[in-house]
């Protein structure tokens, strides 16, 4: 989780892998953490990795039955350490290449990038191993689609068709001399320069437009790219680099449309599901920023490549991009080691707006194209953070508005056109599935939606790659293809609202085992007990249950976003808010009603919460197309007071009351007029062992 917390060096990397091995001689058995489900397990020394995957639920393709002919069950070993993990770890976790690995790499070609074939390879050390989306039966959803909001347009790149007058004997000049005689008489653009880039293919275009062109321009000065003949489109890129997600928006310049649009799970999970992970793997790891760094800008040009192809145009043909991110991914798209980011004073090495060559973040699109990077607000509180503010504009607006970008690191922003403060909040990654028993990210087979009779204490649910409820006749086969795998980040905060609200969990968080006289949906589990959200039909599938060690995880998640906001609140010396905006993936699945009975949020009216879609990318996307959103964005983010949640004595405080549902003190008049919240104050129950806890009880007291 990000905050005060720094990040501390442990033991070398060469004493953590001895120490890793002789543990595994002295158990005979081995620890592996899957990514990036986070799904992790013991198991004896030798277990097939996919095996061990398998009894996990992590979700790993193969079609040939383990015998190494298919190749779909490839798998990353992590190499170095992962604090987040506890493990070190290096290349002889692994048994070495097996023969059914070489035959593999002889026939269908080499396994590329230090891949294994998990059917293959055997656990010999404790491992922490990466699932690649290509290997992966259910893929990410990556829920980052741009919303249809109109932009005004004034880009920065415009298209210039010109006819240009022909070399002769007579006349010594340039062939770019002439180009821009033209662009002066035909356009009025005076005094334009060439970028290098585009002077190795310059003659060729002319001679083979005979000597009619189309010119792309920067800013009226520069020219970045000529095509022979007419050419009537111009694109550019908007790109949202999250830590869990990468979304990419390939935007027509000219009328600000979206024309295609594409989503990749970042490449750099397999070093650390958080950004704290990442800074540490940096930090014990010589030579990991660049190792993270290589893995994201390919990432970038992949995103441009799938984009481009499903327009129909070259990635060559991107004349801009627009990126933007939290202060982590921001320092490394850029090359920059975030080992500063990782504890306090949190400081950044660049704070303002930033345009840079394509060619130097190694980006596969026009060699002329510059990329535009937002600038940071805090530490930790990105370009990301700031294209939000952009989109959604509270630097206008008179109402007292709350946005709130959730994901590992929630960004906060409050305020109004007359005051604006930031802040962020360390949640960590349980509301996107990791940490959570049955969690997952969202994928076809993930539940996402929940509701629970507060009768019969009977759930019923609805799963990504599905419109039907599971008390519907046709769900079992309409979901028999799919399966039902695990539940993803909505699910998981509906399920646990739903609870709450059928007086199955009291407010501190605590799954009442009483109510196993009522339902056969409340069992025991150890000291305390879960609720089964869904039992399969058969042996193949997981069964699904909310845990109290579930529960902890999103309390301590939900505290930590309501504690920032609240601190903000007290800084703006308000007690409300008049209205809420849930940004990011995450935050436009969660229902509002839901994310306010959990406290993620203040009590505000419930028409007054809105989901902003994916608010950054359509912030990157103004700036993309309006080189003036540019200049009003950078003038905010100097006007925004930032607020460091690690060093306020009273955020410690606003957590504390906020790991109670919906809050421990507040009170939530508009959510009570929506729905019948339990008492405050109610008797609740310390979870204990769920046979014989409360007769020890009462013998105590007796």
């Amino acid at each position: 989780m990000t905050g005060g917390n720094a990040v501390v060096a442990g033991p070398s990397k060469t004493q953590e892998t001895n120490d890793n091995h002789k543990n595994s001689e002295m158990t005979d058995t081995v620890r592996v953490v899957f990514t990036p489900s986070g799904r992790r397990g013991e198991f004896p020394v030798g277990t097939p990795v996919l095996t061990a995957a398998r009894k996990l639920g992590v979700d790993i393709d193969s079609v040939c039955g383990g015998r190494g002919i298919c190749g779909r069950c490839k798998v990353d070993p992590g190499i170095g350490a992962f604090a987040k993990h506890g493990i070190t770890t290096d290349e002889t976790a692994l048994s070495g290449r097996t023969a059914g690995e070489t035959r593999y790499a002889a026939k269908r070609g080499k396994l590329e990038g230090g891949r294994r074939l998990s059917c293959q390879a055997t656990l010999q050390a404790d491992a922490v191993i990466d699932v690649p989306a290509e290997s992966q039966v259910h893929r990410q959803v990556v829920r980052k689609r741009a919303d249809e909001r109109v932009l005004d347009v004034d880009p920065q790149v415009k298209l210039h068709y010109v006819e240009v007058r022909e070399p002769d004997m007579h006349d010594p000049s340039g062939d770019f001399r002439r180009l821009a005689e033209a662009l002066a008489s035909e356009w009025d653009l005076s005094g334009v320069r060439p970028h290098p880039a585009i002077l190795p293919g310059l003659q060729i275009a002319l001679r083979k437009g005979k000597w009619a062109v189309t010119a792309a321009v920067k800013d009226g000065a520069e020219v970045i790219a000529v095509w022979p003949g007419f050419k009537d489109k111009a694109y550019g890129l908007a790109v949202d680099v999250g830590s869990t997600t990468i979304a990419a928006h390939l935007t027509d310049l000219e009328s600000g449309a979206v024309v295609a649009a594409s989503g990749a799970m970042n490449p750099q999970i397999r070093f650390g599901e958080d950004l704290m992970s990442r800074v540490s793997y940096s930090m014990m790891n010589p030579g990991g920023a660049v190792e993270m760094t290589a893995a994201v800008r390919e990432a970038l040009s992949q995103l441009a490549a799938d984009t481009a192809a499903e327009a129909g145009i070259a990635p060559e043909d991107i004349l801009s991009a627009v990126v933007v991110g939290n202060p982590v991914m921001h320092h490394l798209v850029l090359g920059i080691d975030p080992v500063e980011l990782g504890g306090a004073p949190f400081a950044l090495a660049l704070d303002e707006a930033l345009e840079i060559d394509a060619r130097t973040l190694d980006w596969r699109i026009a060699p002329g194209a510059s990329v535009y990077v937002l600038p940071c607000i805090a530490g930790h509180v990105g370009a990301d953070a700031a294209a939000v503010a952009l989109a959604e504009a509270p630097h206008k607006a008179e109402e007292m508005t709350l946005i709130v970008d959730v994901g590992t690191n929630a960004e906060i922003i409050l305020g109004n056109r007359h005051r604006l403060l930031a802040a962020s909040s360390p949640t960590g990654p349980a509301f996107e599935g990791a940490q959570i028993s049955s969690g997952q990210r969202a994928a076809p087979g993930a539940i996402e939606r929940v509701r629970i009779d507060p009768e019969t204490l009977e759930p019923k649910f609805k799963v990504i790659g599905s419109d039907l409820w599971s008390d519907e006749d046709d769900f079992a086969e309409e979901t028999r293809k799919i399966g039902i795998t695990g539940i993803c980040g909505s699910g998981i905060i509906e399920v646990l609202a739903e609870m709450f609200l059928a007086r199955l969990m009291t407010e501190d968080g605590v799954i009442d085992g009483t109510k196993g006289s009522a339902t056969d949906r409340i069992v025991a589990d150890g000291r305390t007990f879960s609720y089964v959200l869904h039992r399969p039909a058969n042996d193949a599938d997981p069964e699904i249950r909310v845990t109290q060690n579930d529960i902890r995880a999103i309390q301590l998640a939900k505290a930590a976003l309501y504690a920032g906001a609240r601190l903000l609140m007290d800084r703006m010396e308000t007690d409300t808010v008049e209205k809420v905006v849930l940004a990011g993936a995450f935050g436009s699945h969660i229902e509002p009603k839901y994310a306010m009975v959990l406290g993620m949020i203040p009590d505000c009216p419930l028409d007054k919460v809105i989901a902003a879609g994916n608010a950054a990318g359509t912030g990157a996307r103004m700036a993309l197309v309006n080189k003036q959103a540019r200049a009003e964005i950078e003038d905010v983010v100097r006007r925004i007071e930032k607020v460091e949640t690690a060093v306020e004595p009273a955020f410690q405080a606003h957590f504390v009351e906020a790991m109670a549902l919906p809050h421990k003190t507040a009170d939530y008049p508009n959510l009570a007029r929506a729905v019948r919240l339990p008492p405050k104050g109610a008797a609740t129950r310390m979870p204990d062992d769920a046979t014989g806890g409360r007769r020890r009880r009462r013998r105590a007291a007796g």
